[in-house]
């Protein structure tokens, strides 16, 4: 990627825009250069189409892996430098997870933007250290919450920040019975008015299906990530949010819910007509 390409430009922009359709995008968890660079390099390119920009993200921790055996990532160290040679190399802004406070920081001198993981929303002193470090924050919404609840995890980061920090939720689905999600589409509509912030889709993880995949692993249904992301985008979400993956059945985290790399062009043309129809 040369040092014209126009996603390094909208590197200082903002994060979550609310009047330009943006997506934050990348593999689950963080593997070698070659495959995040591959993806990144793909996101890079297709960042020209979409006028709010994306966001590359991976994590270099997944610490909630339902097994105790499962492949959790690089860590810390390891994580963040694969992070900045992928910032570097394509000009795109980077998001990875944070799990512990004491991850922010170091994170943050790195990353453009900070996610607190869906299963840690309410954690008090995460979402404080990442407000702290002044960096955009992305809260995903517990499985168990509503949409109004969200309203305490924003005003905990913005309270840390001075209220002066970009802050967007994002909807992964609610526990619907065992083992499966649903998603309401009226709660994009509530939480944007509830925390007054962008709010963000995960087409993704919504189509998880806990405990119902080998050995107790993830299951998935990625069939079913277009029309879900299309719904969404009609029913009123700022952005989205979609791991995506050259071959996800052979990713070591969320392959049954991870969208084939090579089909995400196609969807991503789909939900920009549908965007621009509807907020002309």
């Amino acid at each position: 990627m040369t040092a014209t390409h126009p996603s390094r430009a909208a590197r200082g922009a903002v994060a979550f825009p609310r009047d330009a359709f943006f997506m934050i995008a990348g593999p689950c968890q963080l593997e070698d250069d070659a495959l995040n660079m591959r993806v990144a390099e793909h996101l890079a390119r297709l960042s020209e189409r979409v006028p709010g920009g994306i966001v590359f993200k991976a994590s270099f921790d997944k610490a909630n892996r339902s097994n105790p055996g499962a492949k959790r990532g690089l860590g810390l160290d390891r994580g963040l430098a694969a992070l900045e040679r992928v910032k570097s190399a394509t000009g795109l802004r980077v998001l990875t997870d944070v799990h512990l406070p004491e991850q922010c920081a170091p994170a943050a001198e790195i990353v453009d933007v900070l996610q607190i993981p869906a299963f840690l929303c309410r954690q008090t002193d995460l979402l404080e250290a990442a407000g702290a470090t002044g960096k955009p924050v992305n809260v995903k919404k517990g499985q168990w919450m509503h949409p109004e609840g969200m309203r305490g995890a924003v005003k905990k980061v913005r309270g840390a920040a001075g209220g002066d920090i970009e802050v967007a939720v994002t909807e992964r689905g609610t526990f619907f019975g065992y083992g499966d999600l649903v998603v309401d589409m009226r709660g994009f509509m509530r939480m944007r008015e509830a925390c007054d912030c962008a709010v963000i889709f995960d087409g993704t993880h919504s189509v998880q299906q806990p405990g119902r995949g080998e050995g107790g692993a993830s299951g998935g249904a990625r069939e079913f990530i277009p029309p879900l992301t299309l719904a969404a985008v009609a029913a009123g979400a700022d952005g989205v949010f979609l791991e995506t993956h050259p071959d996800p059945d052979n990713a070591p985290s969320d392959g049954p819910n991870m969208l084939r790399l090579d089909t995400l062009n196609p969807l991503v043309d789909r939900m920009l007509d549908l965007w621009t129809s509807l907020r002309r």
